[in-house]
């Protein structure tokens, strides 16, 4: 797919790609959710970029795991596995089989809602086991149809895990559903978008680099990181959803 970009939109998906590694380092989620609306104006098709960005998360989080497998929260993930990886798997079928449209407008409906409960600084916040349940069920399903479904996760895992475990806790469920992801994506013959993904992996590795370097300060100014990006993701949403319905 890259390949047969034309100049300016090679320069534009190198950019955004070490945005995505940036974010998926910095905060520990959200390369998707804060990267696919970007990348939907450089080629509105999800089902090309979805690939790549799991390609890549697989790469890093791995990486990351490494040597942290023992400082993961794994009774947590046994218990919300379950409820989100049936959720996920319908979801990916949703990706496979509704029209572009649809996961177009799916996509961006979803960024506009994080990006206003980030502008107003609203928190996602699970408080009770019913709500927990709701918020990795429906996470799970729009993380298996676009990959985006992190922040309603994030919500559950940050009551039920400790802060030092969180991060590395996530990573392990962002490669467990992006591995069922890719597995079915191989199993359909839908294009793994291989030689595409190799090319960006440099551009990913750096922001993934500068992420991890900035990573604690992130975290000291969550709120203002979170609202600075939700403003820009309300413009961008809103061009979006502008531009695919009124096709």
């Amino acid at each position: 797919m890259l390949f047969t970009f034309e100049t300016h939109q090679i320069v534009l998906t190198t950019l955004l790609f070490v945005w995505t590694g940036f974010v998926r380092s910095g905060l520990g989620f959200g390369g998707a959710a804060l990267g696919l609306p970007l990348l939907l104006f450089v080629h509105n098709q999800p089902i090309d970029w979805l690939p790549i960005i799991g390609f890549h998360l697989l790469i890093f989080s791995g990486l990351t795991l490494r040597t942290r497998l023992n400082n993961v929260d794994w009774n947590y993930l046994k218990r919300a596995g379950p409820l989100i990886v049936p959720s996920a798997l319908v979801g990916v079928f949703g990706l496979i089989t509704f029209p572009n449209q649809w996961l177009v407008i799916f996509i961006y409906s979803v960024t506009l809602i994080y990006a206003v409960i980030w502008l107003m600084n609203w928190s996602l916040v699970s408080n009770n086991n019913w709500l927990d349940r709701m918020f990795l069920v429906s996470g799970g399903y729009i993380a298996g149809t676009s990959l985006t479904g992190a922040p309603l996760m994030v919500a559950v895992f940050a009551r039920n895990v400790t802060h030092q475990q969180l991060r590395n806790t996530l990573f392990v469920l962002w490669f467990t559903l992006v591995a069922i992801k890719m597995s079915t994506f191989a199993l359909l013959s839908i294009d793994l978008q291989f030689m595409s993904a190799v090319a960006l992996l440099p551009t990913a590795a750096i922001g993934h680099y500068i992420g991890l370097k900035v990573h604690d300060m992130i975290l000291s100014n969550d709120t203002g990181f979170k609202r600075v990006i939700g403003a820009v993701l309300i413009f961008i949403s809103s061009i979006g959803l502008y531009q695919v319905i009124n096709i």
